[in-house]
């Protein structure tokens, strides 16, 4: 009998030892290389931040952020290894005595109520293997969790573990779980949200804190008791945790700065280079933009749009509901909850309605009183030139039941506000590299992706003007050259009525010098001018501002900008006047990283240098060298008389409000179109351009009195008055070939010394009112107070 027994030991003892050896022979052969992991990429999300390093978005299904072994808090650790694996550090990647365990308790009980994967397998599992539950993959994660033990330490090990493990609520590593579930760094967590974390891998779905609290806690207590019975933690502590509430709560990525039209610009592009790959391959983008910048930029479109919309008049309410049903803070809330918040306008419900005031119950906040003045304004929209009468009792506006919007004032009130329908956009460069400082789309993202910097194309009416007059200096007029502001008929054989352009004044003012027609934007003299120098001589003059033939109208509308261009596009061009008279190439991607700050890119942009223009000739004939100097594209005289034209607009012209700001160094354009469908402003100083824009998506009127000063310029104003604080004033150093003449401004001509009307005007030399002999007097021409830099000697 003994010697059966010993024999049929010895015949499993012996089949056992062949099982082995040629499930090795099939099995390690066929193991993936451990290298892998030496260098393992994980997935992590797509990540987009400012210039300032403030998150704007964050694209990808799995929320990873890769952590160090040694960043990672110990208490975290032993949590982790009193869970899934307390013999972690004594075992060889299998632990045998939890395998046995496993075995006895599926043979005693039928079900596997006990696991025998050690952190070592579940890597082995996660990177390497299936889910799927066959013999055949558990031996294959046996051997290669020893090969793994062979290979990699076991710190190594437990990091690739902690950061790859799921748990739960598209949380993938310690880092990211710290932060979805307690909006937290993983040091930050106490002793029963580690407990919590690191109970998560075994039913990640269903026993998370969010899905299901009671029983992630039991679950929680039972790492708690493990941790206890490993002297990890004191009886105190123990007792302390386990009497702890749940403190989860689910945590949506933070954006530093809201910035989503250009998160979604910069999403496309990477999509189209790389496909859906870069969503999870950890990428950092380093965009341009200034987080002061941007901020301003969303602030004042949105109080642009929102003053155009008091203007126009209240449209009414979002819904009306019935307070009888609503007979609970619990179903106010549920309702109020499904009116999303836009743009910082919150639902609200009117709860009660006084002689001039009204309680409404606000989310969260609960009740809140309106008073008169900042409910009066609603006078009832009509059309867009029409509002009701003046209410003078606050029922004449609201009822119980209704659900409107209010907006937080400075002062930390409340008022009546609506979503407009008007929209709007404002972008902003730094016009001597292309860096694009700010964008904004629209009046909230999440309304309307609808990009309408870069996606709409508008005319620009007159904002398109000064790119007219450049052409026509380019031709040899001045800035003090006379074109009769006269009326004009154009008869066309083929169109049934004549053309009869008009100014928006609808009067006419006889004989005008350039600059005093820009700088009150006449539309007969632009006319007038563009037939006099020729459509085709000014587009070839058009195209250095990087317009294309296929946006130009080849005709005198040209004149009053009824080419369709896009704010980027208009950004581009008015950079040319900022700068100098160079053409760059807007950008907004600075850099690209890896999340661990390995740089995969680096944009060199083309810069404006004024003393390198010989060396760049030099630079443009090497067609192997990479040309990282923005090309001169309009002559420095003509950009500077520009800018002197359109610095007039500012202080004597249709822009004087932009005067608040307090600066002499700005230059700008209004900009409207026929029956005022859009509404523009395009200005600068030599380190910003701005443009914005305010009109309907479905290209309707704004107003018979919206013009570009009254609906876009405020917009811009706003938007300047930040992104120029405490930078010093700063204009484009004149340039040398010019020549300040005294000069009659009713002729254009040399002004007699006599003349107590004669006033300065810049010239090119070679286009300077000639001295008639019997003119020339001693004083004939006198110096320019404001000329300290002119070098030529006036005479």
């Amino acid at each position: 009998m003994l010697r059966f027994f010993f024999n049929f030991l010895l015949a499993i003892l012996i089949f056992g030892i062949l099982s082995t050896v040629v499930i090795s022979a099939y099995i390690v052969p066929r193991l993936p290389n451990i290298e892998t992991l030496k260098d393992v990429k994980l997935q992590v999300p797509l990540r987009i931040y400012s210039q300032d390093l403030s998150l704007i978005a964050e694209f990808g299904e799995k929320r990873r952020s890769p952590i160090n072994s040694e960043e990672i808090n110990t208490v975290l650790i032993q949590a982790f290894l009193a869970a899934e694996d307390d013999r972690f550090y004594v075992h060889p990647g299998v632990d045998w005595q939890s395998i046995a365990r496993a075995v006895y308790s599926l043979m005693k009980t039928g079900t596997k109520k006990q696991g025998g994967s050690t952190i070592t397998m579940q890597v082995a599992r996660n990177f390497f293997l299936s889910r799927e539950k066959t013999y055949l993959r558990k031996l294959n994660e046996i051997f290669l969790a020893l090969k793994i033990e062979r290979e990699l330490s076991k710190d190594k090990i437990l990091e690739l573990y902690l950061n790859k493990i799921y748990l739960g609520q598209r949380a993938y590593g310690v880092a990211a779980a710290a932060y979805v579930y307690y909006g937290t760094d993983i040091n930050s967590l106490t002793l029963p949200q580690m407990a919590m974390i690191a109970g998560l891998p075994k039913a990640p779905s269903t026993t998370n804190p969010i899905s299901n609290p009671k029983r992630a806690l039991i679950r929680r207590n039972y790492v708690l008791q493990r941790m206890l019975s490993q002297s990890y933690i004191s009886e105190k502590e123990y007792e302390k945790a386990v009497n702890t509430p749940i403190s989860a709560s689910l945590h949506t990525p933070f954006t530093g700065l809201e910035a989503p039209y250009v998160a979604e610009i910069v999403r496309k592009d990477l999509i189209e280079d790389m496909g859906d790959d870069a969503y999870s391959s950890g990428m950092k983008i380093i965009t341009t933009i200034q987080d002061k910048n941007q901020r301003a930029a969303n602030q004042a479109l949105r109080k642009a749009l929102m003053d155009y919309d008091k203007r126009h008049g209240y449209r009414g309410t979002e819904h009306h509901a019935s307070l009888i049903e609503l007979d609970s803070t619990d179903k106010i809330i549920k309702l109020l909850d499904s009116f999303p918040v836009l743009a910082d306008l919150y639902p609200a419900l009117v709860m009660e309605v006084n002689e001039q005031s009204i309680i409404a119950h606000l989310g969260a906040v609960g009740e809140v009183e309106i008073g008169w003045d900042d409910l009066k304004w609603a006078r009832k929209f009509i059309s867009e030139n029409r509002r009701g009468a003046e209410p003078k009792f606050a029922e004449d506006i609201l009822k119980q039941g209704d659900v409107i919007r209010l907006a937080e004032t400075d002062e930390g009130s409340w008022q009546l506000a609506q979503i407009p329908e008007v929209e709007g956009g404002l972008v902003s460069l730094n016009p001597n590299d292309g860096s694009l400082l700010a964008l904004t789309g629209g009046f909230d993202f999440y309304r309307n992706k609808f990009n309408r910097v870069i996606q709409a194309r508008r005319q620009p009416g007159s904002g398109f003007k000064p790119f007219i007059y450049s052409s026509a200096l380019a031709a040899g007029k001045t800035a003090a050259s006379i074109i009769n502001d006269a009326p004009i008929v154009f008869d066309d054989a083929g169109v049934e009525d004549a053309w009869r352009p008009e100014n928006y004044s609808r009067k006419s003012y006889g004989p005008t010098r350039l600059k005093e027609a820009l700088t009150h934007s006449r539309n007969l003299v632009s006319i007038r001018l563009l037939n006099e120098i020729g459509v085709d001589f000014a587009l070839t003059h058009l195209r250095k501002f990087g317009f294309s033939d296929e946006q130009l109208s080849n005709n005198l509308s040209l004149a009053l900008g009824s080419a369709e261009v896009t704010l980027w596009e208009m950004a581009r061009a008015y950079s040319v006047f900022a700068n100098g008279g160079y053409l760059i190439d807007p950008y907004y991607i600075d850099r690209i990283e890896t999340y661990d700050h390995e740089m995969l890119f680096q944009h060199i942009p083309q810069r404006v240098c004024r003393s390198c223009e010989q060396v760049q000739d030099e630079i443009i004939a090497d067609a192997g060298v990479n040309n990282s100097i923005a090309p001169r594209v309009v002559d420095a005289r003509n950009v500077w008389i520009m800018n002197s034209i359109t610095q007039n607009v500012i202080k004597n012209g249709t822009g004087r409000r932009a005067l608040q700001l307090g600066r002499n160094d700005l230059s700008g354009k209004t900009g409207t179109t026929n029956d005022q469908y859009d509404a523009w402003f395009s200005g600068f100083n030599a380190d910003v351009v701005a443009i914005s824009w305010v009109g309907f998506d479905e290209f309707k009127p704004l107003g018979s009195r919206e013009t570009g000063a009254r609906g876009a310029l405020p917009m811009w104003i706003d938007y300047m008055r930040v992104a120029l604080d405490n930078m010093p004033e700063s204009t484009v150093e004149r340039p040398t070939g010019l020549i300040t003449v005294r000069i009659d401004p009713e002729t254009g001509k040399l002004a007699r010394a006599d003349n107590e009307n004669a006033i300065f005007e810049v010239f090119r030399t070679e286009f300077a009112p000639k001295v008639v002999e019997e003119q020339r007097q001693p004083d004939t021409f006198l110096p320019d107070p404001n000329a300290d830099r002119i070098p030529e000697q006036l005479f």
